[in-house]
């Protein structure tokens, strides 16, 4: 009744569903989310880290056969960073919601209220949560060296934060040679947030 006032506006007309997350989930996703079969809305229920939902969404990721491969963690990592980078889930993008000034001395930072809109559209309940996640995550990265003023293992590369940008110097020669760096950093960073991640969600 919390979640779908709309579908359940009374304890009658929830208690058919209680204690059955099956019924429940073919009852409150099946015939939208691009599901079709009877079974479609338990099948394609909330999975991994962006909590996928939908035969629709799954197909996005190449997961219609194989929907459990969700939870794995390196498949969850990669729906959400592909997710998040090239707008699959509601058509909005990471880069949508940086700042003018984010490389300037005066930044205001990233806008990451508004960024929930990335995965839902449910930004007035649960903007100001996903702020303070990402104000605090921001702050652990720039701690543990990450931002503007990092000094990096290739000092040819200047890592920024802001989401799908990389400052390269221009008198760098070879990109292969930063190769090993970029991929130690990015391997870093993503068992950061996966880390990150895990915590707040037990």
């Amino acid at each position: 009744m919390q979640v779908w006032p709309a579908r359940f506006p009374t304890l009658a007309s929830a208690e058919p569903y209680a204690g059955n997350p099956r019924k429940l989930a073919n009852r409150v996703y099946g015939g939208r989310l691009g599901n079709v079969e009877d079974d479609d809305g338990w099948v394609f229920r909330g999975r991994g880290l962006a909590q996928i939902t939908g035969r629709a969404n799954y197909g996005k990721f190449g997961l219609v056969e194989m929907p459990d491969r969700a939870c794995d963690p390196a498949t969850a990592i990669r729906i959400l960073f592909d997710g998040m980078v090239h707008g699959l889930f509601t058509g909005k993008r990471l880069t949508d919601f940086d700042t003018d000034d984010s490389r300037s001395a005066a930044a205001t930072g990233y806008r990451y209220a508004a960024s929930r809109a990335i995965i839902n559209g449910d930004i007035r309940q649960n903007g100001p949560k996903i702020e303070a996640y990402g104000r605090a995550f921001e702050a652990a990265l720039r701690a543990a060296g990450y931002g503007r003023e990092s000094a990096s293992a290739d000092p040819s590369v200047v890592v920024v934060l802001r989401p799908g940008s990389v400052e390269r110097a221009p008198d760098m020669e070879s990109v292969n040679a930063s190769h090993g760096a970029k991929f130690n950093r990015l391997r870093r960073l993503i068992e950061a947030v996966a880390g990150f991640l895990a915590r707040w969600t037990k």
